[in-house]
């Protein structure tokens, strides 16, 4: 029996009720197809991953890129996929919620919103308009009649503003503005992430560990619900290619290129 996007919104729903899970990042519909092989039970798009797979800087994609790109991703798996939909692709809470309107419509089971401007000089939305973007996505999601997951994020460590209380105000605030799942990327210590975990409860939290620093146990310890790793693997994607590209280009070597993976890919593909 075909799997349906009903099917795949339902459980991502369940994922999220209790436990741990690992939601790793595909960057295109190869790595995508490659991770439900392994045995994930959903995947989460990476915006920096896939920009840089198609030649442009994170935050560099246009709407209509990205939405091509979760329709891709959403049709060529059978689990849920959930999309870092960045920051909606507008300022205000309107332009969010028609946006968010046409995500729903690729077929994923979740998206998560974020609170950064992408301006160094101002780079979190005001608190109130950064609650009212979380508020216009949700009742668009509703409007839909679908069930996908709304994560809200707040992005305040990755742009230097290491405020905890800050933090735990404005994820409290997204889970009260509709937010199901609430993520703030940056967070490293297992105190820090401990404290959200408490202080947001008992909705589900995302944790960012795409440098590695937690294991799937010790995540499930602090109370963590799900573990995403951003673009980490395009990172590592892209240190193979450039460990290789690099040895030929300057030392007419081609001595990395026996470090290649020796799979049978077809073989992957034709499953």
């Amino acid at each position: 029996m075909a799997v349906t996007t009903a099917d795949k919104r339902a459980a991502f729903r369940r994922l999220h009720q209790a436990g741990c899970f690992m939601l790793p990042n595909p960057f295109d519909i190869g790595t995508a197809k490659m991770l439900q092989q392994l045995g994930f039970q959903a995947i989460a798009s990476t915006s920096a991953g896939f920009a840089w797979s198609i030649g442009k800087p994170d935050t560099g994609v246009e709407l209509e890129e990205m939405l091509a790109h979760l329709t891709s991703l959403s049709a060529a798996v059978d689990i849920p996929v959930n999309a870092d939909f960045e920051g909606g692709f507008a300022d205000a809470p309107d332009g969010v919620a028609a946006n968010v309107t046409r995500a729903v419509a690729t077929g994923i089971a979740g998206l998560s919103i974020e609170d950064s401007t992408g301006d160094a000089s101002h780079p979190l939305y005001e608190r109130a308009l950064a609650v009212e973007r979380i508020r216009a996505a949700r009742q668009a999601i509703d409007a839909t009649g679908a069930d996908v997951l709304l994560t809200g994020r707040c992005e305040a460590y990755l742009w230097g503003r290491k405020d905890l209380a800050l933090v735990i105000d404005r994820l409290r605030a997204y889970a009260e503005a509709g937010a199901d799942c609430l993520y703030a990327p940056g967070i490293t210590t297992p105190e820090d992430v401990a404290e959200i975990v408490k202080a947001v409860g008992p909705k589900p939290v995302n944790l960012l560990n795409g440098g590695g620093a937690f294991s799937l146990q010790q995540a499930e310890a602090l109370g963590v619900r799900r573990i995403s790793i951003g673009g980490a693997l395009a990172r590592m994607a892209w240190a193979g290619v450039m460990r290789a590209a690099k040895d030929m280009a300057e030392q007419g070597s081609f001595a990395v290129l026996a470090d290649r993976y020796t799979g049978d890919l077809d073989a992957m593909f034709k499953a």
